[in-house]
């Protein structure tokens, strides 16, 4: 097995970095709309800048995966975090001036977007290439629980900047960016061995998507997950304007969203441990995210999502764990990069559209009952995925 996790310096220094980074984006994700909504009046206009970043991720995912398996991993992912430090130290810019362009806003959010589908595959070769096959379980069960310590700690932290100052959150979002990009360096990921025939990127991509669509069970999660990422992600805004509908000050708005990291921690401790095959752990999820919406819009006060919000989020590790250590395993190394950009490009497909979507729903009916109709719509997957084959050949032993 090599040494102990604990004790591989590169992969503390990836981990290190990333919590970093993930803790700065979550200082921004919801000062966004907060800020938007002081100069506008309107969630609208998040959602749009939230809808541009998902979707240039979204164009520049595959692209990029075949790009990180022609290219040094290692500098890619330097690279891509120098670049959105100093596109969210722009932003940071764009609120001290007093200037607050919503244009300037969409450009710099696209460009967080194209760096993010750089830096995503590029980090998943770089685990991949520095821990061993017998500890990605549990080194992807310790990256979950850095996003869920982002998100435990960034909300609250972020609203609390906002109160401070409205370009403060992006400020420390920059920094974290740039100690992310160093961690990076000093973590010197290994160069592949020899290099592999160069050809057109189309066919790239093709023997990506042609292992991928080979994997039947695998195949169906990915049909489950662009339905999950699209509903969940969709409810976010309307989580915010449910919490401001109820009268919460803008500091309740963070503490209601640290739900998310306090349930993301406690499941990211459990998962190494548990057994259940990723098919039969996604329909669990799925049913949990459904219930947990519509609790949501029981009338408990501004603070209440809090509650709903932490149990979805217990249950969202352990299938994000089992999930990604199934994959990388069966990935081979020189696919990895394409592989990874195809299967996120695959379940991010309708992303961009669920901020919009999620902040049109909030705006027009409240978030209520945007809430429970997303919640409803998540139930009815959960009904879909049982008749499901959600199998996949490591599961099934082979």
């Amino acid at each position: 097995m090599g040494v102990p996790l604990r004790k591989n310096v590169q992969f503390q220094l990836l981990w290190f970095g990333g919590a970093v980074s993930q803790l700065g984006t979550q200082l921004t994700t919801y000062a966004m709309p907060l800020l938007i909504f002081a100069v506008t009046g309107s969630y609208f206009w998040a959602g749009v800048i939230a809808g541009v970043r998902a979707a240039t991720l979204i164009v520049a995912q595959m692209p990029a995966g075949v790009w990180v398996d022609r290219w040094d991993r290692g500098k890619v992912l330097i690279w891509s975090q120098t670049t959105q430090a100093v596109t969210v130290a722009a932003m940071a810019a764009n609120v001290v001036t007093g200037l607050n362009s919503i244009p300037l806003f969409l450009g710099l959010a696209a460009v967080d977007g194209v760096c993010t589908a750089f830096a995503g595959p590029a980090r998943s070769t770089a685990i991949k290439a520095v821990v061993h096959p017998d500890q990605l379980k549990t080194a992807f069960a310790q990256e979950e629980a850095r996003g869920h310590v982002a998100w435990l700690a960034g909300p609250s932290l972020g609203a609390l900047l906002y109160g401070f100052g409205r370009a403060f959150p992006f400020i420390g979002d920059a920094v974290s960016f740039l100690v992310a990009a160093v961690c990076a360096w000093f973590a010197k990921i290994p160069a592949r061995v020899g290099e592999r025939p160069r050809q057109r990127m189309h066919q790239d991509l093709r023997e990506a998507w042609s292992w991928l669509w080979h994997q039947r069970g695998l195949r169906n999660l990915v049909a489950i997950f662009v339905t999950l990422n699209l509903l969940g992600m969709a409810s976010m805004i309307p989580v915010v304007a449910l919490v401001k509908e109820r009268g919460g000050p803008d500091w309740l708005v963070g503490l209601v969203l640290t739900g998310i990291g306090v349930g993301g921690v406690l499941g990211a401790l459990v998962s190494p441990r548990v057994t259940v095959t990723p098919g039969r752990l996604v329909v669990a999820v799925l049913f949990v995210f459904g219930t947990s919406n519509l609790a949501m819009a029981l009338p408990f006060g501004a603070w209440w999502p809090f509650v709903p919000l932490m149990v979805t989020a217990i249950a969202t590790p352990l299938l994000n764990v089992s999930v990604n250590a199934v994959f990388t395993a069966m990935v081979p190394d020189d696919l990895m990069g394409r592989t990874d950009a195809v299967l996120n490009f695959a379940v991010r497909a309708l992303t961009p559209l669920a901020p919009v979507v999620g902040a049109f729903v909030a705006d027009l009916v409240g978030g209520a009952v945007a809430l429970l109709a997303f919640g409803a719509l998540i139930l009815v997957t959960a009904v879909v995925a049982v008749f499901t084959d959600l199998r996949t050949p490591v599961a099934q032993g082979s």
